[in-house]
C-alpha cells in the first residue's frame, strides 16, 4: 500500500520574531515520523515523506498526486494544528479516496475531538503510532471495520468512535531504526546555529517516557505509570554505527535526560570511547542526575555541550513547577559541567504559576551569575496533555489561538502578572545576559571557524534588534 507522512508547510517567522529567526531557526530530523515510517516499510508498505519545512503546500501536492497515497498521515504540533487541518482540506479536496490520519503531540492529547475541528482528516492516531498505522493500514487494504485498530479515533458515520489504547511499546530494541533514508539531503535537518559542532546531525532518542511530574511537560504515560522505557546500550550503539555510515558526523541525543538511569548513561559514555567512535555529540540532563564522574565520562566520550532545565532562579518557583531540584543543585552541575569542559545551556521560564514581575527579574540575575555559554528565556507554555493545560484556569489564563502555544508565545499568563510583562521579561532578560561584556569577551575569544564567525554575526544582529525593536517579541493578543 502507498502511504505518504507528510509535516504541513511551516516558516520559522511563523514560531520566531522576524529580527531573531535567524539565530533561533531549527529543522529536527522528526524521530517521530520516520520510527511511522520504519515499521510501515519493514511491513512492506510503500513510503514516503513530505517535509513542509522545506516544501510549499503547493510542492506538496503536486507530489501527492504524483504518488497517489491510499492513506496520507499528518503530523501536527499544538501550533501547527490549524496548517494540518487546511493541508487535508486541500488534499481531501483533490485525492478524494485518499484515507487522511492525524498524529503527533496535539491529536495524541485532544484525541476525537480533533475529528470535531476538521472534517477533512478521517482518524487520529492516540498513542504511539507505530504499532496503530500498521494495523490501521492493514485494515484500510483489506477493507476491514477500523474498530479492530488499536489507539485510534476515527469517524463512522456522523459518529466519532474512539477504540481502546494501544499498548505502549516495551521493548524499544525491536522497533527498526528510524528511516533517515527518507530524508533527502542530511545538512538540511540542522538545530539551531551554535548547539552543532559538526554537519550533518543525526538525532537519536534512547529511552521513551520520563519519571518526573513537571506540570509544563507533555508524557504520553502520564496517566499510564509506566515511567521511562529503556532501550539497551547494545542497541543505541548500533543506531550510533548505522548513521556514521550514513555520513553523520554529530549526533544529538533527545531524551528528556539522558542521565535518568545513571549507570546507563555512564556504560554508553564508557562504550562509546571504547569502540573509538569519531562524532561529537549533545545531551540533556537534570541537574540532580549528573556528577563530576558521569560528567567527565561524556566528555571523554566526545560530548562537547549538555542542556540542563534550570527554569528559574527562584526556589518557590522550582517548587511550583515541580521540577525536584534546588538552586544549589543547579549551581553544582553547572560548576561541574564547565569545569570539565563541556559547554553549558540553560533554558528558563517565564510567567510561572505566582510568579511576580520582581521574581522574574531575580531569575534573569540567577542566569548571569551560573554564566552558562548559552540561555534561553522561554514563555511558559501549556501545551495539550500537560498538568499546566488541565490547571491553567486555576493558575491565570491561556491565549484561545493555537499558534500561540510554542515558548516564544506567552500562551499562559499567571494570574501574578500581565502578558506585557512576560514579553517585557524576557526582552530584558535576553538584553541583560547577551550584553555582558565578560559573556561577549568569552565569544570573541572562542571563535574558531567561519562557521563561528557567521554565528557570532547572527548573534550580535538579533542582540540588536533586541535592544532597538521594543516590541520584538510581540504578538497580537487573543486570550481567554
Amino acid at each position: 500500500m502507498k502511504i505518504a507522512l507528510v509535516i504541513p508547510s511551516w516558516r520559522p517567522e511563523d514560531i520566531f520574531p522576524t529580527k531573531t529567526a535567524s539565530v533561533q531557526i531549527n529543522y529536527w530530523q522528526p524521530l517521530g515520523t520516520l520510527y511511522v515510517a520504519s515499521v510501515l516499510i519493514e511491513a512492506g508498505h510503500d513510503v514516503r515523506f513530505l517535509n513542509g519545512a522545506f516544501l510549499s503546500c503547493k510542492e506538496i501536492l503536486t507530489a501527492l498526486k504524483d504518488f497517489e497515497p491510499s492513506i496520507v498521515g499528518l503530523y501536527s504540533t499544538t501550533f501547527g494544528w490549524k496548517r494540518a487541518c487546511a493541508m487535508a482540506g486541500v488534499i481531501k479536496k483533490e485525492i478524494k479516496e485518499t484515507f487522511i490520519v492525524a498524529g503527533g503531540p496535539y491529536p495524541i492529547a485532544i484525541k476525537g475531538d480533533c475529528l470535531k475541528d476538521c472534517e477533512a482528516i478521517d482518524a487520529v492516531v492516540t498513542g504511539e503510532g507505530e504499532r496503530t498505522m500498521v494495523e490501521l493500514a492493514e485494515a484500510i487494504s483489506c477493507g476491514r471495520d477500523l474498530s479492530g485498530v488499536r489507539g485510534l479515533a476515527y469517524r463512522k458515520g456522523d459518529e466519532i468512535i474512539e477504540t481502546p489504547p494501544m499498548p505502549l511499546i516495551e521493548e524499544l530494541d525491536k522497533l527498526p531504526f528510524p528511516a533517515r533514508e527518507l530524508l533527502g539531503h542530511p545538512d538540511l535537518y540542522i538545530p539551531p546555529p551554535a548547539t552543532y559542532r559538526r554537519k550533518p546531525v543525526a538525532v537519536i532518542i534512547t529511552s521513551r517516557g520520563c519519571n518526573r511530574r513537571c506540570i509544563f511537560c507533555f508524557q504520553i504515560d502520564r496517566y499510564r505509570e509506566k515511567g521511562i522505557r529503556y532501550r539497551s546500550v547494545d542497541n543505541v550503539i548500533k543506531e550510533i554505527e548505522h548513521c556514521l555510515s550514513q555520513g553523520y558526523r554529530e549526533i544529538k541525543f533527545i531524551d528528556d535526560t539522558l542521565a535518568s538511569d545513571y549507570g546507563r548513561a555512564l556504560e554508553l559514555a564508557q562504550e562509546i570511547k571504547r569502540r573509538r567512535l569519531d562524532f561529537t555529540w549533545f545531551a540533556s540532563a537534570c541537574v540532580n542526575q549528573v556528577d563530576r564522574r558521569l560528567l567527565r565520562a561524556f566528555k571523554e566520550a566526545g560530548c562537547w555541550a549538555i542542556l540542563m532545565g534550570a527554569e528559574s532562579g527562584v526556589q518557590k518557583n522550582l517548587n511550583a513547577l515541580r521540577k525536584g531540584i534546588t538552586l544549589e543543585q543547579i549551581r553544582t552541575a553547572v560548576r561541574i559541567a564547565k569545569e570539565e569542559g563541556l559547554r553549558v545551556f540553560t533554558p528558563f521560564l517565564i510567567g510561572i504559576p505566582g510568579e511576580t514581575y520582581e521574581e522574574a527579574l531575580q531569575t534573569i540575575e540567577f542566569a548571569c551569575e551560573l554564566d552558562p555559554d548559552v540561555a534561553n528565556f522561554h514563555a511558559l507554555t501549556p501545551f495539550p496533555g500537560t498538568e499546566l493545560y488541565d490547571m491553567a484556569s486555576e493558575y491565570g489564563y491561556t491565549s484561545t489561538d493555537l499558534e500561540d502555544y510554542t515558548y516564544q508565545g506567552a500562551a499562559f499568563v499567571p494570574s501574578s502578572m500581565t502578558r506585557k510583562e512576560i514579553i517585557e521579561l524576557r526582552q530584558i532578560a535576553f538584553r541583560r545576559f547577551y550584553s555582558r561584556p565578560r559573556f561577549l569577551l568569552r565569544r570573541i575569544l572562542g571563535l574558531r571557524s567561519i562557521q563561528d564567525i557567521k554565528v557570532a554575526f547572527r548573534g550580535i544582529k538579533s542582540l540588536f534588534w533586541i535592544w532597538v525593536k521594543r516590541d520584538v517579541f510581540h504578538k497580537t493578543e487573543s486570550y481567554s
